[in-house]
């Protein structure tokens, strides 16, 4: 699994065929449930490794940005044309950093920032549990160096350091978003991405770096499709496993998946699978997949609940999972609210081919935020942004200078494939002649709409 094998870190990973085919000791129907509950547990792992892969593994990968340990900033909005992960905001310019903190931990600078502008550094472990968070919200706008350290580091805070984070896994995503208030102030955004510097600790401290450990053999995600239906999946989840040691609170979940062969840096040989084992375990994905399905639209798009700490998540896997195909990365509900918009008022879909829409906040209810607020087009089943002729894919609060009120002083936003009129296109949001779905994004919401006093408007259906 690693290059160079080193006896030390890589002892108990290497297993012939056959002791991980002895690990098979089930019958089908058992075979079935474990497959089932792995399914649940790493589909969200494998959504974050696919990320890391596309970003700072792949370089022939057009979503590649850079190598790991460093600061890729994407100095622009997202467009049609981003594809590495589904509903992705086109709000806030990102800042990505994969970090691989198996060595030494990462020392991550950030400037001083005006306190106007909101921004946000969300840390996501492998689990995708988002474990920490620095910016406006918890740590403020005044900056400093903030230490990330992996599951086995032991030191202490050296001298400079405003704050240390820990991490569960060696693996990490880290994604920052910095608030953009319009077309004009994207060099502003570029000046502040430019100060944000990660280093290993070794050289934040001026000491020689710790020796170098072997560059592992990187396995290759699947693709969406292929991760819902292939016992690949189950490959590409060991390999993952590998990063993330065992939680105190997992012993009995890891050692159940090992009865299938579900373990850190294990090889599963699924031809050599005895024919009922194969099909339990295909079957097994299958009917996690329903759980996830069945979960999701039981929620009715309130999906507040999917992503926080482990804590916070008392392990609810399946939430996790539903929370990674929703929208990998979203933010715990104290950083942002994205109440989810799938069908119109009377419950059918949305689809912009047989019906045109409206959403509107009534005078006085603008979203109750302390940051912004923005609503998002994404086609289906994609879950991408969506290409129109004006080149808008969301209606943020910033656009409000430029929107059309109401002759009642309320805001309507018109979504469908076609204009609307010249009177009305300031507050047009452009959608596809197809199947959509709405994501509202409310960051930093204030206490009324965490609680639900304040309520979201329906998607109407208009005449």
């Amino acid at each position: 699994m690693f290059k160079n094998r080193c006896a030390g870190v890589l002892l108990g990973l290497f297993l012939p065929l056959a002791a991980v085919q002895a690990a098979v000791v089930v019958d089908a129907k058992e075979a079935r449930a474990i497959a089932k509950e792995a399914y649940v547990y790493g589909f969200p792992m494998e959504d974050s490794y696919r990320t890391m892969y596309a970003f700072s593994i792949a370089k022939g990968n057009p979503e590649y940005k850079g190598p790991f340990n460093s600061v890729l900033n994407i100095a622009r909005v997202f467009t049609p044309e981003d594809k590495a992960f589904v509903t992705p905001n086109s709000d806030t310019p990102y800042t990505f950093l994969g970090l691989d903190l198996r060595a030494e931990p990462i020392v991550l600078t950030l400037p001083p920032i005006e306190k106007n502008r909101y921004y946000v550094f969300q840390m996501m472990d492998l689990y995708t549990f988002n474990f920490d968070y620095l910016g406006t919200r918890t740590t403020g706008n005044a900056g400093g160096n903030f230490l990330v350290a992996g599951p086995g580091w032991k030191g202490k805070a050296p001298q400079g350091i405003t704050k240390v984070i820990r991490s569960e896994t060696e693996m990490i995503n880290v994604i920052g978003r910095t608030q953009l208030f319009d077309p004009g102030d994207l060099d502003k955004v570029k000046k502040i991405q430019a100060g944000y510097k990660v280093q290993p600790l070794s050289a934040f401290l001026g000491k020689p770096a710790p020796p170098a450990l072997p560059e592992p053999d990187w396995i290759r995600p699947l693709s969406p499709a292929d991760q819902r239906s292939s016992l690949e999946f189950f490959n590409v989840l060991n390999f993952a496993l590998q990063f993330a040691p065992t939680h105190p609170s997992e012993k009995a979940l890891r050692a159940r998946f090992a009865k299938i062969g579900v373990e850190p840096g294990r090889h599963i040989d699924v031809a050599a699978l005895a024919p009922d084992i194969k099909a339990a375990m295909q079957d097994g994905m299958a009917d996690g997949q329903k759980a996830i399905d069945a979960r999701r639209t039981a929620l009715g798009g309130k999906i507040d609940t999917l992503f926080g700490t482990r804590a916070y998540m008392k392990n609810n896997d399946l939430d996790r999972a539903v929370g990674a195909q929703v929208g990998i990365g979203a933010n715990s509900r104290e950083e942002a609210l994205y109440p989810i918009y799938e069908k119109d008022a009377s419950g059918q879909p949305l689809d912009g081919s047989k019906g045109r829409y409206t959403l509107r906040f009534a005078k006085g209810q603008m979203p109750p935020v302390n940051a912004f607020w923005s609503l998002t087009m994404y086609g289906l089943p994609d879950q991408l942004l969506v290409k129109n002729e004006l080149n808008r894919y969301l209606i943020n609060s910033p656009m409000l200078p430029g929107l059309k009120p109401d002759a009642d002083g309320g805001l309507t936003i018109y979504i469908q494939n076609e204009s609307p009129g010249k009177d009305k296109e300031a507050n047009w949001l452009p959608a596809p002649k197809g199947p959509f779905m709405l994501t509202m994004r409310y960051y930093l919401p204030k206490p009324e709409l965490l609680s639900g006093q304040w309520k979201s408007p329906v998607v109407q259906v208009s005449p």
